[in-house]
């Protein structure tokens, strides 16, 4: 049995997503995925996994460059179903948790001035605040704590274990709850009421 084909950073992009590449190329630097109404052409073997990487016929995609071009055409749907959107086709598309991972994190200033400012693994920067809420989820079973902040309209980076112990070390209570500031907004830790 053979392995599945990687796109990696060698050689051309396999046929299936050629078509695809083609289609998102220029149009995907301006990311106006939200103003396109394309036909749903179902659902294609594409997956991001739990660690943030993208998968396609089962193989991993080892090309960061064709990786961000598709993250930037990423959209959720408001039934909560990811997509690849270009202005000729919607394609669904698998998401084991969330579709970026946060790796890096900044803080600036403090308290209710704090600004903290997360950097993703396809490259989007973006500084936490009521544009850029952080939530948290608790997981069933072990009652450990995913942090995630949103990226752009529904779209989730969860934050690396690193930046978990980062932001713990910001935490600040405030009217009794435990949780940290950004863009002048307070993002309280879950508690055993919450769930």
């Amino acid at each position: 049995m053979s392995n599945p084909p990687s796109v990696s950073g060698e050689g051309t992009v396999p046929a299936g997503l050629a078509g695809l590449v083609a289609r998102a190329g220029p149009a995907a630097r301006e990311r106006p995925v939200e103003a396109w109404n394309p036909p749903d052409c179902g659902d294609i073997d594409m997956r991001i996994a739990a660690d943030g990487s993208w998968h396609y016929n089962g193989g991993p995609i080892r090309r960061e460059a064709l990786v961000r071009l598709f993250a930037s055409v990423l959209r959720r749907e408001p039934d909560g179903r990811h997509v690849l959107v270009t202005p000729v086709e919607k394609l669904g598309i698998s998401v084991d948790d969330a579709p970026f991972l946060a790796v890096e994190m900044a803080a600036e200033g403090e308290g209710r001035g704090r600004r903290l400012t997360f950097r993703t693994n396809v490259g989007d920067v973006v500084a936490a605040g009521p544009d850029h809420p952080i939530r948290y989820a608790v997981e069933p079973g072990t009652g450990g704590v995913k942090p995630y902040v949103e990226v752009r309209r529904g779209l989730e980076a969860l934050l690396s274990r690193p930046l978990v112990f980062e932001l713990a070390e910001l935490a600040e209570t405030r009217e009794g709850r435990l949780g940290v500031w950004s863009g002048g907004a307070f993002f309280p830790f879950p508690d055993e009421a919450d769930g």
